[in-house]
């Protein structure tokens, strides 16, 4: 059950070469700059002439990212 359960944790990270505390790291900060560009983008949406491309430009950012991972 114990082998079973850690599994859980660690399959996924090592399967982009990552331990589970690099994948926690690397996720919890993709997780706060997709935050940042939802905020970004809520308050475009109703004030059109604040960040206009903000959103866009963290999206952009994280794909490129995304794409030079192993």
């Amino acid at each position: 059950m114990s082998l079973r359960l850690t599994r859980l944790f660690t399959d996924h990270p090592a399967s982009v070469e990552e331990s589970y505390f690099e994948h926690l790291r690397f996720a919890g900060a993709f997780a706060g700059q997709l935050l940042l560009a939802g905020l970004a983008a809520s308050i475009h949406a109703v004030l059109p002439f604040l960040f206009e491309s903000t959103a866009s430009r963290i999206i952009t950012q994280l794909h490129t990212r995304l794409q030079r991972r192993p």
